[in-house]
């Protein structure tokens, strides 16, 4: 085996180093430092294997043959092929995306953040119509909104890795529903509980959005109720039931593989209408709403079990706001009372309060939530 040791190596104009082929060990007590640069400053013919720092995104990334590929999300469907305008989306990170949302009136803005940067909300284009209160799920590529208030049927979608306007699609909703939950892993979505008073579950294959089916039922009918999946389980947590008494702390379960009525899963901290953000193993909510309650719970996935206490949020009361996920982070945005257009974020694999994430574009409530690198993926 050759061994080359460097110290300094720079081409003859000092912005760069040539190519030292066949060095197949790197071994160092300290650390090495790749090229780095923004999105814009990709290389325009990469070759397989060039691996470099995105200032962008905060991450590793590296080319695989076709795409650019997040090293600490690891997810290989960020992007799709170059556009017609010439512009490449490949690889455009982990975003996070609220949909339209009562202001009071409807707006049908969809704003998109940066999970791993922090900042203010960016128009990615409109809803087919201002609502608010629909399920939300999401794979890498494709994020989905279903029902909601005007609109109960209807499905719409968008692909993370361009922005634009949400296209209509599918064979809609078997029920109606707003005022509802939704979760799902890279292949199914489900959308569960709402008003009318609903107890049922409906599942959605993500990439087809062909016809709902029937999945199962929750354990009654509930509205507001918070969820949240890893790849195997769907989580539901807490809602309110309009027969009485109203607000729930229960927490129930479902395989999204399989089809089947929810199981119990234990009992959240309090009662409430909380939003679910988490990784692959935890689910975090938070945003429960009340006029003193700024309470964030977690559980682990994988177990059943009570929820235990993660932290509290900036303000008190916030509730029917949205929430999105990277694998590390969880960020809540708006909500009432005062059509917050606040944006705050946790650490999902440790515990403790939120801190500021940016704004939403609009404030507003009802706009929910979801991402192309939840833990469900």
């Amino acid at each position: 085996m050759s061994r080359l040791n460097v110290g300094n190596l720079f081409n003859e104009n000092e912005d760069g180093a040539p190519a030292v082929s066949g060095v197949s060990t790197f071994s160092s007590p300290h650390y090495f430092v790749p090229p780095s640069g923004s999105t814009a400053q990709r290389p325009s013919n990469p070759g397989e294997g060039m691996i470099r720092f995105n200032t962008d995104s905060g991450h590793l990334e590296y080319y695989s043959g076709e795409l650019w590929v997040d090293v600490i999300v690891n997810n290989n469907n960020l992007g799709v092929s170059t556009f017609a305008d010439g512009i490449s989306a490949r690889g455009t990170g982990t975003r996070g995306v609220i949909g339209a949302r009562a202001t009071p009136g409807f707006i049908q803005d969809i704003d998109y953040f940066t999970i791993a940067t922090r900042g203010n909300g960016t128009k990615f284009g409109d809803m087919s119509t201002g609502r608010y209160t629909y399920a939300t799920f999401a794979s890498s590529v494709r994020g989905v909104f279903a029902g909601g208030n005007g609109q109960a049927n209807r499905i719409e979608s968008i692909t993370f890795a361009s922005t634009g306007d949400a296209i209509v699609d599918g064979n809609g909703l078997i029920e109606g529903r707003y005022h509802a939950a939704g979760c799902g892993n890279q292949t199914r979505g489900l959308a569960a509980g709402g008003v009318p008073a609903r107890d049922s579950i409906e599942a959605i294959t993500i990439a087809s959005l062909g016809s709902a089916i029937d999945f199962g039922n929750l354990n009654e009918p509930l509205r507001f109720l918070g969820a949240y999946a890893s790849s195997i389980r769907g989580i539901f947590a807490g809602g309110y039931n309009p027969s009485g008494p109203h607000q729930r702390n229960t927490i129930q379960y479902v395989t999204i593989s399989s089809k089947g009525d929810t199981q119990d899963f234990g009992d959240l901290t309090r009662t409430g209408q909380p939003k679910g953000v988490g990784s692959s193993t935890r689910a975090v909510f938070g945003s429960f709403g009340g006029p003193t309650t700024n309470t964030i719970d977690f559980i682990t996935m994988a177990s059943t079990g009570h929820a235990q206490d993660f932290g509290d949020m900036i303000g008190s009361g916030l509730s029917v706001g949205g929430s999105f996920s990277s694998v590390t982070r969880g960020v809540w945005a708006g909500g009432l009372p005062g059509n917050s257009n606040i944006v705050q974020s946790v650490e999902v694999a440790s515990t403790g309060n939120t801190v500021d994430f940016g704004d939403l574009s609009h404030g507003g409530h009802g706009g929910h939530g979801m991402s192309n690198g939840h833990g469900g993926l």
